[in-house]
């Protein structure tokens, strides 16, 4: 909705944006792994992205796909100059109040090669199991609203944007729901890309830390483990959810004008 882009507030405040989509698996993406996925598409786009800039660039992760950007940094340092982490979990067993949904997927997951990729549906429902009551209460206030009131319009336009996903490959499923979910692979060291250990101490260029207080997707506890594991991150800590820091009424002066300050710098 107008105003609340982040893309479109970094480019009108003099930076350039490059939104990675990607996309449903197709043909070729039907057996991607996360270790497929991070080096034979986010490497060549990172590739592509500093042949456009003449330089390295920034790179910069949202929820999951701040691990993936944290993978890719440590495989091409030379094309990295600096990696934002926004609401990025990392010990996956910090808090694991939420996660029997998450276990139970997990342990259902077929192994034999070109299973349908994870619908849509699951997804959401699996994030919607981490805070139910949440689900209703925000229905209930939606109910009371006055249909053409900005409120209401607002609220309509994020839940399109929040249920506008797509498809995930199986094996990068399992490699989520059981690498990370499961068997805790990034909090205990043990997560491997391309082979190679991610291990956040190794990262050399600046890294920037976005840690929502009130996130119930990715408990502060989880994100701050990664925090402390960097070498020297800039860290700030908005008092917001996980969604609500992105687009959020206070989403500007919480979290887009310290990023892009950072990364005007980096």
């Amino acid at each position: 909705r107008c105003g609340a882009s982040f893309c479109a507030w970094l480019r009108a405040n003099g930076l350039r944006p490059l939104l990675l989509d990607w996309g449903a698996p197709g043909d070729n993406e039907i057996d991607f792994d996360l270790d497929a996925y991070i080096t034979d598409r986010l490497g060549p786009a990172l590739k592509t992205a500093t042949t456009l800039a003449g330089a390295p660039v920034p790179m910069l992760g949202y929820c999951m796909g701040g691990l993936l950007t944290l993978a890719a940094a440590l495989l091409s340092p030379d094309h990295v100059a600096g990696l934002a982490l926004l609401a990025t979990p990392w010990d996956f067993h910090a808090e694991r109040s939420g996660q029997t949904g998450m276990l139970a997927v997990a342990a259902a997951l077929p192994t034999t090669p070109s299973t349908p990729p994870l619908p849509v549906d699951l997804i959401q429902a699996l994030f919607a199991s981490l805070q139910p009551n949440l689900i209703q209460a925000k229905f209930r206030r939606f109910a009371a609203m006055d249909p053409e009131s900005p409120d209401a319009l607002a609220f309509v336009a994020l839940e399109d944007w929040l249920n506008d996903g797509v498809e995930l490959a199986a094996p990068a499923a399992r490699n989520c729901l059981i690498g990370w979910y499961r068997d805790n692979q990034p909090g205990k060291g043990c997560w491997k890309i391309g082979g190679k250990l991610v291990d956040p101490a190794r990262l050399t260029c600046p890294s920037f830390v976005a840690l929502p207080t009130r996130d119930r997707i990715v408990p502060p506890s989880s994100a701050s483990a990664l925090a402390n594991a960097l070498p020297n991150p800039v860290m700030i800590e908005p008092r917001a959810g996980h969604i609500g820091m992105m687009v959020g009424s206070r989403a500007e002066a919480a979290l887009w004008e310290p990023l892009g300050a950072w990364l005007r710098d980096v």
